[in-house]
């Protein structure tokens, strides 16, 4: 594939191909269209050196709605991503784009009576403004609870290490996993001023009720000088009533914050027109503040407000995420009437489920000799394949449906998929290989909100390491550095690694998606390895109960190393999902993300219960000096290289998707098939490259 100029010189035989396109039938992707001469303000912005650390911010696919609507490349948007805890994880399940109105189009915007929305009244940064301040709350509320509440369920709670590791993570996991489900409700019922409104109420609730719970004194058992064990100096862990309004109070706030984490950006993106060039340009500033926002708000939770948990109350400083909330909601409440609104287009998850189930019902009817008798064959916008041809069973006309229905339209959702359907299912089950490798990297990630603060707790923390006095770090602030790492590496790996591997392999994005992925495997399982042996010499180095000679300082290097390979990583998932994934899925990418960051957290918990069963205690004690945390480090760098060496076999086995138009417009080979798919491949690598540098990490 030639890049650059030959793809333009072709671009105007590939435009004249596609206009010869039959209309489709609705939904779906996007017709073909004819470029602007007008330079996209997202190049512009880059070529004035806008800065690029706009990390992973909404990534919003081209979605037409209107199969007679042609659009000019600057009206499709970004879509939302997320990020995992690090920071933020803005990501949609789904969603439409600014700029895709259109008389009588359900993707039009709209103001809050239902009618066309007033550019004068409503949207732009007057309505953007107040969606910025939603997610500073989300970003202040969510991070100054995952990076410092396993200090709170040891030191206060007295839990064991391993429980609070897994309290934690069992936290975060759920957070993701029901992103996912917010992002759904939000395309395929509510709409997503709608979601937010009520996630942030959600949210505001339970940060309250976690308020109360660390303010009242009988919710937690008395200190450990108080106590009265077996043997009179043992610490009385917390009862199963005293932890119940904590559960309650953190699934309260997962169920909150993953619904603004699904929806937030999307949301501030729909309050600018991609058609007109002023607002187009202003989207590009909205996405710049927006990752300000969640810079900063993370940045104030990890070092302003977990220092007030620790040295003033944890009261005090879960009171300011409440009070954050609160606030929040109000702000964004009193804005109704100045945001633009776009209706709900249903969700990919709604096809995908109905293709299952509809395969798993006529699981035991023979498919058909020929595949053109399966439903909509001839009709496909995707061409028929011959793999996992169980799920061609959903395409199965039945006997009960006539030829005469079926040559009418699509058929009821009960009674047969369309072959389309079908093989845009295939297509996101082949992802599912690579996907499941991805998993490994946030079960070491995790490690950085768990252990290693609990690291931090035995260690030396004063910024004079050594000294008799002098300001010490709290342990959650240690994060600040992977953040940091995050934030340098990701400019690092745009401003030189990037250029010159492009020169080296000929590949203007340099690295693929998959090579992305594998440099962030060997990172964290770098990261392992240098946790194992600063955990030995801080282990080594301990000279009494709860006192070390070793500077918190040596934890920087693993921090340093999971926030380098999440910089990797992170951009090399997105890219892979979004690129790879059907057109007219292509928010199914963060789905697939998301859950990818879900499953990671939960992996932690249960490889934590499963090492604690099995060496009793040994590995993971309460006293970290007595315990072996080193092995459990090294037991995740050897199954990171055996998830490495796995994703090597997956990924050189993997065939990336092809890019041409359809067949019935150019035949394969033609000058116009090469003209659209190097046309194409070149708009999918703009548009992923320009979002991942738009997208917050």
């Amino acid at each position: 594939m030639q890049w650059g100029g030959k793809v333009r010189k072709e671009k105007k035989n590939a435009s004249q191909a596609a206009q010869l396109q039959p209309p489709s039938s609705g939904g779906g992707g996007c017709p073909p269209y004819k470029s602007s001469p007008r330079p996209h303000p997202l190049r512009q912005a880059r070529s004035r050196n806008v800065p690029l650390l706009l990390v992973l911010c909404c990534l919003q696919p081209c979605t037409c709605h209107s199969s007679q609507r042609k659009l000019n490349r600057g009206s499709c948007s970004l879509q939302e991503s997320q990020h995992s805890a690090t920071a933020p994880a803005m990501v949609s399940a789904g969603g439409h784009g600014v700029g895709h109105g259109g008389d009588g189009d359900e993707g039009q915007a709209v103001d809050f009576r239902g009618n066309p929305a007033d550019k004068s009244r409503t949207g732009g940064w007057l309505g953007a403004g107040l969606i910025l301040g939603t997610e500073l709350a989300e970003r202040v509320c969510v991070m100054g609870i995952s990076m410092n509440l396993v200090t709170y369920l040891v030191g206060e709670l007295h839990l064991s290490n391993s429980r609070s590791a897994n309290v934690v993570t069992n936290f975060m996991g759920t957070l993701n996993l029901l992103a996912l489900v917010g992002g759904f409700l939000a395309d395929a019922k509510l709409g997503r001023y709608l979601t937010i409104a009520i996630s942030a109420t959600i949210a505001a609730t339970g940060v309250s009720l976690l308020t109360v719970d660390t303010t009242v004194p009988s919710m937690r058992p008395p200190p450990c000088a108080d106590a009265r064990g077996p043997r009179g100096h043992e610490c009385v862990p917390a009862s199963g009533g005293q932890l119940a309004l904590l559960y309650a109070a953190l699934y309260t706030i997962a169920a909150g914050a993953g619904g603004l984490k699904a929806n937030v950006s999307g949301f501030g993106s729909d309050q600018f027109d991609g058609r007109d060039p002023r607002e187009e340009r202003a989207m590009v500033f909205f996405f710049n503040r927006f990752y300000f926002c969640v810079s900063l708000g993370s940045l104030f939770a990890v070092t302003v407000l977990v220092y007030v948990q620790d040295h003033v109350g944890r009261g005090w400083g879960y009171g300011v995420s409440a009070a954050a909330m609160l606030l929040a909601v109000a702000v964004l409440v009193a804005g109704t009437t100045r945001y633009r609104y776009r209706r709900p287009q249903g969700s990919p998850l709604t096809v995908i489920g109905r293709v299952l189930a509809a395969a798993w019902r006529k699981r035991r009817l023979p498919l058909p000799a020929d595949a053109a008798e399966l439903h909509g064959f001839h009709a496909a916008k995707v061409a028929h394949t011959d793999r996992l041809r169980c799920l061609d069973k959903a395409a199965i006309v039945e006997a009960d449906l006539s030829a005469a229905t079926a040559e009418k339209g699509p058929a009821a959702p009960a009674v047969a998929s369309t072959v389309t359907e079908v093989e845009e299912v295939k297509m996101v089950v082949k992802l599912l290989p690579i996907w499941s490798t991805c998993i490994l990297f946030w079960t070491v990630y995790s490690q950085m909100t768990t252990f290693s603060v609990e690291q931090a707790t035995r260690m030396d923390r004063r910024l004079r390491p050594g000294a008799s006095s002098g300001f010490t770090v709290p342990a959650g602030s240690f994060s600040v550095f992977l953040f940091v790492s995050i934030l340098l590496f990701t400019s690092l790996n745009e401003r030189l690694l990037v250029p010159l591997a492009a020169r080296l392999t000929g590949r203007p994005q340099g690295l693929t998606s998959l090579q992305r992925v594998g440099a962030g495997l060997v990172l964290s399982v770098a990261a392992m390895a240098v946790a194992a042996l600063v955990e030995r010499k801080r282990r080594d180095a301990s000279v009494g109960e709860g006192h070390v000679a070793i500077s918190a300082f040596w934890l920087v290097p693993q921090f340093f190393l999971v926030g380098a390979g999440e910089a990797f990583a992170y951009v090399g998932q997105l890219e892979f999902f979004i690129r790879e994934a059907p057109e007219r899925m292509k928010s199914m990418s963060t789905g697939l993300f998301l859950v990818t960051l879900a499953m990671g957290f939960f992996l932690s918990s249960f490889l934590v219960f499963a090492v604690d069963g099995a060496t009793r205690g040994a590995w993971i004690r309460n006293n970290l000096d007595r315990g072996r945390l080193d092995l459990f480090y090294w037991m995740l760098a050897v199954l990171g290289v055996a998830n490495f060496a796995v994703f090597l076999v997956f990924a050189r086995r993997h065939q990336y998707k092809p890019s041409a138009v359809p067949a019935a417009v150019a035949p394969a080979g033609s000058p116009a098939d090469s003209a659209g798919s190097g046309e194409k491949e070149m708009d999918d690598f703009v548009a992923v490259k320009e979002a991942v540098e738009g997208v917050d990490v």
